[in-house]
This record gives structure tokens, sequence and C-alpha cells, in this order.
């Protein structure tokens, strides 16, 4: 029986993390197709911005939408509609011409991603026992480095020999892949054994999730959500863009981005051990202290050696404590709202994510130093291990009801 499960959870491991690597390779590859726009189209700093920027807008969208729509129709159902919603989306904005275009495109991608993200994990949380859920929540987290990987090494490669509408084109074929695969996916156990016993409105979803029972872990949610998703977007964005800027050609910054989002790996393999070793709280709170205390280093970092250490420790340490929070965050309510307080905690993280990339893009064109942008990074993620510290109480190996 443990055998037949295992066997089960790693096909759902391997089905959602394929779906969870497409997306990673779409928000991977826009941070070097910005950076490319930026020459080809001559954009502003301002308008780089408003790039990254609309696409966490609709992830915010996304997030809260099919949240929402999760706890009603099933997490698979979901899942399979922000796919396609996210792979049309993607592989369309490779025929764009305009800024404008490219933008509309980019708020419908950031709907699919932003709804998927949380109901995956969603997905994946209820589908495992309660003992190794952590570790495979965070191992499927991994997923998302594999598809930076691919990301860097397709924008090395093919976007200044080919362009980067080629670049997109590859990312939106092989999601078609995964929406196959999915088709043949169960729904969770959790949610079928209760979608016809309690019913309950959206609107007595999102009231339940402030009633006094969770306001606290709502409240702790929402505060580091929104601290990791303002502080990763503004960063990783920006990433190629801030080699430029410190004196590196767009060519050598792509590879050097490549060798920083390698360590994202053992970021995530150490964080999946920690986290049923240690437990929850451990991993989100160290690893966010690793990500703050790596930002100001690269921020402040004048010597390519320094750039180079500072960016591989801030890809570990930011990566694993993003898997720590997509196993700590389905783990704080019951399944009949499980899909709305994920999905609503992402959504709210996601305003930082607008806010991010437009701060470093507006602070840019100020003449703001990189070492003071980062250093605001750096305090905002300290924000987010405080709340989880003091607002937030261990689940390791709590039996989901």
């Amino acid at each position: 029986m443990n055998k037949k499960r295992d066997i089960s959870s790693r096909r759902l491991l391997s089905i959602a993390g394929m779906g969870w690597m497409f997306d990673a390779m779409d928000v991977g590859m826009l941070s070097f197709i910005i950076a490319a726009l930026k020459v080809e189209w001559e954009l502003t700093p301002d308008q780089m911005g408003w790039i990254g920027s609309i696409n966490s807008i609709g992830m915010a969208a996304g997030a809260l939408v099919f949240g929402l729509m999760a706890d009603r129709v099933g997490r698979k159902n979901v899942f399979i509609i922000t796919l396609l919603l996210f792979s049309i989306g993607s592989g369309a904005s490779a025929f764009t011409t305009t800024l404008a275009a490219f933008l509309v495109l980019r708020f419908f991608i950031g709907a699919g991603l932003g709804g998927e993200l949380p109901v995956a994990s969603t997905l994946v949380s209820e589908s495992v026992s309660a003992d190794k859920r952590g570790r495979i929540v965070v191992l499927l987290e991994s997923f998302w480095a594999g598809g930076w990987l691919v990301a860097a090494v397709i924008s090395y490669f093919i976007i200044p020999r080919f362009g980067w509408q080629v670049a997109l084109l590859i990312s939106a074929v092989p999601a078609i892949y995964a929406l196959y695969l999915r088709m043949g996916l169960p729904d969770s156990p959790r949610f079928t054994a209760v979608k016809n016993k309690e019913k309950i409105s959206a609107f007595g979803s999102i009231k339940k999730l402030w009633s006094k029972e969770y306001a606290r872990p709502t409240a702790m949610l929402w505060i580091v959500w929104f601290c990791v998703v303002f502080s990763y977007y503004g960063m990783f964005l920006w990433l190629p863009s801030v080699m430029v800027m410190k004196g590196f050609s767009l060519i050598k910054s792509f590879e050097y981005v490549l060798i920083m989002t390698l360590a994202q790996l053992p970021g995530y393999f150490t964080a999946a051990w920690f986290i049923e070793k240690f437990g929850r709280k451990f991993v989100l709170v160290v690893y966010l202290i690793g990500t703050a205390a790596s930002a100001y280093l690269f921020g402040a970092a004048e010597s390519t050696a320094m750039l180079m250490t500072a960016g591989i420790l801030l890809s570990f340490f930011n990566l694993g404590a993003w898997g720590g929070l997509y196993a700590y965050t389905p783990e704080q309510y019951p399944t009949i709202i499980r899909g709305t307080g994920t999905g609503m905690a992402a959504s709210f993280g996601r305003i930082g994510g607008v806010l991010g990339p437009l701060l470093v893009g507006y602070l840019v064109t100020g003449k703001v130093s990189i070492s003071t942008i980062f250093m605001i990074f750096c305090i905002s993620v300290l924000i987010g291990a405080l709340a989880v510290f003091f607002l937030g109480k261990e689940t390791k190996s709590k039996e989901l009801v």
C-alpha cells in the first residue's frame, strides 16, 4: 500500500512539477527578454519596470479568482484551466510588435501563473501523507529552479542569435504536453471527500479567513507573502539588467545569471531535507535571513568575485525560502477554504510583485544606487522572517482536515 502511494506521489510530483517548470521558464526568460527589449524597443527603465509589474498584476488577479474557484470546481480543473491560459498567452506574445500588446498578453499569462502555483501546492499537499508532505511540496518547488535553469540556457544561446520571439515560442510548446499529462491526473482526495458534504460561498470563505480562528495565520501569511514576492520580483526580474548596469555586457550578464541560477537547486534540496527534520518555521526564518544578508552583499558588491558569491547565496537562500512558503501556506487552513486561503495569500503577495519591479525602475531613473535599492529588499525580507517567527505556528507532521 505504501509502495503504491509512493508511486502515486512520484507521478503527481512529476506531472505537477513539469507544469511548474514551464511556468518558471516563462518567468525566468522574462527577465532576459526585458533586457533584450530594452535594446530592441528602446525602453526606458520605467517601461521595463511595467513589464514585470503587469505580469504580477495578472498573477494577483489569477491567484484570487482561481483560488476561490479551486474550492468550488476542484483543484485539478483549475490546474488545467490555468496552464491553458498561460501556454496560449506565452505563444501569442511572441508575435507582438508593440509594448502595449505585449503588456496585455503578460497580464493573461500572469493570471494563469498566479492561479496555478497556489492551486498546485494545495493539490499536492492534500494528496500525500503528513510525514512527507513538506518535503514533497518543497521538491515540487524545486522544479522552479529547473525551469529557471532552462530559461537561462535558452536565453543565453537563443535570444542573442535568434531573438526573444523564438525563445517565447519554445517556452509555449512543452506546456501543451504538460496539459496532456494533467488530463489523466486525479483530483485531490481531500477535496473529493468534502465537496458534497459542506458548502460555503465565496464571500463566506473570505470571511472565514479573518474569523477569530484563522485571523492570525492569515495576517502572518499575507505579510510574509508580500515581503517575499516584493523582494523576489524586484531583485530577480532586474538581475540581468542590474549586471549590465554594473558594467557587464548583455551576453556576460546572461552567463553570470546562469551560474547563479544553478545555486537554486541545492537551496531547494537542503530546504526539503530540513523542513521535515527541523520544521517549517526553522526553514522559513533561517532561509529568509540568509536571503536578506545575501541581498545586502549583492547590492554592495564591487568586485566580480563578490558579485558572483552574493548572487549564488541569494539564489540558494531565496528559493529555499520559497519552497518552505509553499509547503507552509496550505497547512494553515481546512480543506473547505484551503484553496481560498492559499490563493488570497498569494494574491496579496503579488501586489508586492507589482510594486517591486516598478520601484526599481523609478529608483534607477532617479539615479538611486544599486546598494540602496538592494538594502530596501534586505529590510523587506527581514520583516517577512519576523512575521513567521512571532506570528507563525509550527505545522510539521500536522494532519490536514
